[in-house]
C-alpha cells in the first residue's frame, strides 16, 4: 500500500510538473506569437502611411519626373541637388515609391521610416553636407531613435534604441535622409535572408535565390533599385555576399575605421572576427563618396576611440601602376566555375592595363578556418546564440546551424570524430585557452602580412562566394578571412553566369568532395544569368587603396563591354 501511493505521488508529480513546463511553453510561444504580430503591424502601418504620403506627393506635384530621378547616380544626383536643380522632396518620393514597389517583389524592407517626412523640413540646415538630400537605407540591426534593433530575433522586440547610431547621427548631419530600414537572417550569422519576424527576402534577379546575408535586405533593395546607397555590417562576408548575390558594389571597411556604436550583434564581446559596417551601393565612386562623408570630424566627436583619419581622396584618385596579387582558389573552398572565370577576366584586363599580377595564395586555410575563425566565432559553444533564440521559433535557414549545438557535450565529442560539427560546438575550457587562441589571430595576421610584403603585393584579387544561392544552403566563404584579418575588402560585379558556367558546375568536386563540397555544388546550380563578382583585398588602413582598386576593375569591366 505504501509503495503503490508513493508510486501514485510521484506519478502525480511527474505529471504535474510536465503540465507545468507544458503551460510555461504555450505561455512563451503566445507572448512570441504577439510580439511578431505587434512588429508586422508596425511594418504594414508604416508601408501604407508611406504609400499615402506617396500619392498625396505625387497629385501635388505632378509634374515630378521620378524615372529620370531614378536613373541618376548618387554623384549625378548630389550634383542637381547641391545647384538646386532637384529638390530633397522630389528624391525621396520618388525613392520611396519605389522602394514600396520593390518590397512588394522582394519583401526587404522591415519598415519605412516615416521621420523622414519630417526630416524634409530640416534639411535644409545642412545643405553643406556631403549627401545633401541623398535618402539613404539602414539595416535594421543600425539603431534608430524609438525603433527596434531586433537582428531578426524575437527576444529584441519591443526595445526600441533610445538614440540613433554614430552612423546614423553623422549621416543625417552630412544632409542625408534615412528613410527605410532592411530585412536580415536571424541572428545575422548566415548567407540567406529570412527571420520568423519579417520572412524571407528574395534576390532582385531570380526570386528562386535568396538575397545572401546578412545585409540582405539592403543587397536586394539596392539591386532591385529602391535606394543607391545603403549601410550594412560585415562579420563574414555579410556586405560582400549581398553584394555578389545582388549585382551591386559593397565594402567593408578595416575594422575600427567606422564606429560600431549604437550597431547591435546578437551577442556582444566576441574580438577573434571582429564586426565592421559600411556602404552598399550601384557603383564605387558611391561608396567612396560614403566614405568620405562618414570619416568626418563629426563622427571623431561623436566617438573618440575611432581613429580620426580623415578619407584621403588623393589615394583614391591615384592612376599609379599596381602589383596585385591574385588567387583563383584558397584550397580550401573550390569556387564555382564563374567564380574562377570572374578572376581570370578580370586578371586579363588588369595586366592589359599596365599592372603587374603574381600569384597568390594564403597561409594555412586549412588550419585557420576551423582554428582561428569558427572557434573564434563559437567561442562559448554558441550558448549565448541559443540563449538569444529562446522564447521565439527558429527560422528555416537557421535550423540546421542550430540544430547541433543544442547537442550534450558528449555527443559533440562523439560526432568531432567524423569531421563535421565539432568547431561549431566548440567551448573554450579556460580564460588562457581563449588568450591562447587570441594570440594566435595576433600571430596570423602579422604572419599574412609579411608574406603580402614578401610577395610585394599592393592589393589582392581573389573571388567572392556566388553566384547566389537557393534557398536553405550555408557553406564557408572566402570572405570571413579578411575580417579574421581586419583587412578592408569590397565586391564589384564584373559578369554573369553563362550557360557554359553551368555545364563545367556538373563536373565540380570541391578541394575536399566532402559534404560541405556537394552542398556549395548544390547551393549555386541554377544560377545562369545571375551576377558575378569578384572581391578586392588591401592591408589595414588602406581603405582608400582598397576603393581605388575596386574603381579600377569596375572601369576596366565596363570599357571591355563596350
Amino acid at each position: 500500500m505504501i509503495n503503490w501511493t508513493a508510486a501514485l505521488l510521484t506519478g502525480v508529480a511527474c505529471f504535474g510538473g510536465y503540465l507545468i513546463v507544458l503551460v510555461k511553453k504555450i505561455n512563451s510561444h503566445r507572448k512570441a506569437e504577439e510580439k511578431i504580430k505587434r512588429a508586422r503591424n508596425r511594418r504594414d502601418e508604416s508601408l501604407q502611411r508611406a504609400e499615402q504620403a506617396v500619392l498625396r506627393y505625387k497629385e501635388s506635384h505632378p509634374t515630378t519626373d521620378s524615372a529620370l530621378i531614378l536613373t541618376l547616380s548618387l554623384s549625378e544626383l548630389t550634383q542637381q541637388l547641391n545647384k538646386g536643380l532637384l529638390s530633397p522632396e522630389d528624391v525621396l518620393y520618388s525613392y520611396m515609391e519605389k522602394t514600396l514597389a520593390v518590397n512588394k517583389k522582394l519583401n526587404c524592407c522591415t519598415e519605412v521610416l516615416l521621420e523622414s517626412l519630417d526630416q524634409l523640413k530640416t534639411v535644409g540646415s545642412n545643405k553643406d553636407g556631403l549627401l545633401y538630400g541623398v535618402p539613404v537605407s539602414i539595416k535594421e540591426n543600425l539603431a534608430f531613435k524609438n525603433h527596434d534593433c531586433s537582428c531578426g530575433v524575437i527576444i529584441n522586440l519591443d526595445q526600441p534604441a533610445e538614440k540613433d547610431s554614430v552612423l546614423v547621427q553623422v549621416l543625417k548631419k552630412q544632409g542625408a535622409i534615412p528613410f527605410v530600414r532592411t530585412n536580415l537572417p536571424q541572428a545575422l550569422l548566415n548567407y540567406d535572408c529570412s527571420n520568423p519576424i519579417y520572412g524571407q527576402t528574395v534576390n532582385p534577379h531570380n526570386p528562386q535565390k535568396t538575397s545572401g546575408g546578412s545585409s540582405g535586405g539592403e543587397g536586394a533593395l539596392i539591386g532591385g533599385g529602391g535606394s543607391l546607397l545603403g549601410i550594412g555590417t560585415d562579420i563574414g562576408g555579410s556586405i560582400r555576399i549581398p553584394a555578389s548575390f545582388c549585382g551591386i558594389c559593397g565594402f567593408k571597411p578595416t575594422a575600427g575605421r567606422l564606429s560600431l556604436q549604437g550597431l547591435r550583434p546578437v551577442y556582444r564581446g566576441q574580438k577573434s572576427v571582429p564586426s565592421s559596417p559600411g556602404p552598399m551601393a550601384r557603383d564605387v565612386d558611391s561608396l567612396a563618396l560614403c566614405m568620405q562623408a562618414l570619416l568626418c570630424d563629426h563622427m571623431f566627436s561623436l566617438d573618440p576611440t575611432v581613429p580620426p583619419l580623415p578619407f584621403n581622396m588623393e589615394i583614391y584618385r591615384s592612376s599609379r601602376p599596381l602589383r596585385i596579387g591574385y588567387l583563383e582558389n584558397d584550397g580550401y573552398t573550390q569556387p564555382s566555375p564563374s567564380m574562377a572565370r570572374g578572376v581570370r577576366e578580370v586578371k586579363a584586363l588588369l595586366e592589359q592595363a599596365g599592372h603587374t599580377l603574381v600569384p597568390y595564395c594564403p597561409l594555412k586555410m586549412d588550419q585557420i578556418i576551423p582554428e582561428l575563425l569558427i572557434k573564434g566565432l563559437f567561442a562559448d559553444g554558441a550558448t549565448t546564440l541559443l540563449q538569444k533564440l529562446k522564447g521565439g521559433p527558429v527560422d528555416p535557414c537557421l535550423e540546421p546551424q542550430v540544430f547541433p549545438y543544442g547537442f550534450p557535450k558528449w555527443l559533440k565529442k562523439t560526432i568531432s570524430f567524423l569531421n563535421y560539427i565539432q568547431t561549431f560546438c566548440f567551448i573554450f575550457r579556460s580564460v588562457p585557452e581563449l588568450w591562447k587562441q587570441h594570440a594566435a589571430v595576433e600571430d596570423y595576421i602579422h604572419e599574412t602580412i609579411a608574406h603580402w610584403r614578401s610577395c610585394k603585393i599592393d592589393v589582392l584579387l581573389c573571388p567572392v562566394i556566388g553566384p547566389a544561392y537557393n534557398f536553405l544552403y550555408s557553406a564557408v566563404s572566402y570572405t570571413i578571412l579578411y575580417n579574421l584579418l581586419t583587412f578592408p575588402a569590397g565586391v564589384v560585379t564584373v559578369s554573369t553566369v553563362t550557360a557554359k558556367d553551368e555545364e563545367e558546375l556538373k563536373h565540380y568536386k570541391g578541394c575536399y568532395q566532402d559534404m560541405w563540397d556537394k552542398l556549395f555544388k548544390e547551393a549555386v546550380a541554377g544560377g545562369e544569368g545571375l551576377p558575378v563578382a569578384v572581391q578586392c583585398v588591401a592591408l589595414p588602413w588602406q581603405d582608400e587603396l582598397c576603393l581605388r582598386f575596386m574603381k579600377e576593375v569596375e572601369q576596366l569591366v565596363k570599357e571591355s563591354k563596350k
